[in-house]
């Protein structure tokens, strides 16, 4: 079985505090890998600032509708393909609510399915909230409180878009909480934890 997990700096394994990136051994993805052996590979498609549809001014190419169609076309056959995004979506610029959020995210699911070689099975990830303050000065000022809000709001809006698309869905905020170092990405903990709970969802889908 073929997994292509399509993400945000939290798949990719950015470091808390800002120091790089997490190795392999520490990212819920690599841990994912031991967990299920290599008859299962792990296609790991992380992009720090990655958004549904929202366009980044300062970096391009962050959009996953622009990319989710060439990345499963890359990797074919997809035969499960989970999806974590949202955390960018929430930046205060862009103003969006969850639900517009979930329709964006709604978009990148039908370009998948539109560039599959083959049916695949889905597994939607609601990203780890927030966390209380994240944009005050000395974190990310990118978002503000109305992110923090919206961040909450994510899972029930989510959990809608997966039963549209009969989807398994897990919400990660139940497992995991945002390092207290940039109150945004995972620590070491943190992968630890949402790999885990992946990797039990998983199984039941085997």
């Amino acid at each position: 079985m073929n997994i292509l997990c399509f993400g945000d700096s939290n798949t990719y394994g950015y470091k808390p505090d800002g120091s790089g990136r997490f190795d392999a051994d520490t990212r819920w993805t690599g841990i994912l890998q031991k967990k299920l052996g290599h008859e299962h590979p792990i296609i790991a498609e992380g992009l720090c600032g990655r958004t549904t549809v929202f366009q980044d001014e300062l970096r391009e190419g962050r959009r996953g509708l622009d990319t989710i169609g060439i990345t499963v076309e890359m990797h074919n056959p997809v035969d499960l393909l989970v999806i974590m995004l949202g955390t960018n979506d929430c930046k205060s610029r862009y103003g969006a609510s969850a639900g517009t959020i979930a329709r964006g995210l709604d978009q990148v699911i039908e370009k998948a399915k539109k560039n599959a070689s083959q049916p695949f099975r889905l597994l939607l990830i609601s990203p780890i909230h927030l966390g209380h303050g994240v944009g005050e000065s000395g974190f990310d000022p990118e978002f503000n409180t109305s992110s923090e809000i919206v961040s909450r709001e994510l899972s029930a809006e989510y959990e809608k878009i997966a039963r549209k698309h009969q989807a398994e869905f897990l919400d990660a905020s139940a497992y995991a909480l945002p390092s207290v170092t940039d109150r945004e990405h995972l620590d070491e903990a943190g992968h630890a934890a949402l790999a885990e709970a992946i990797y039990k969802k998983i199984v039941l889908l085997s």
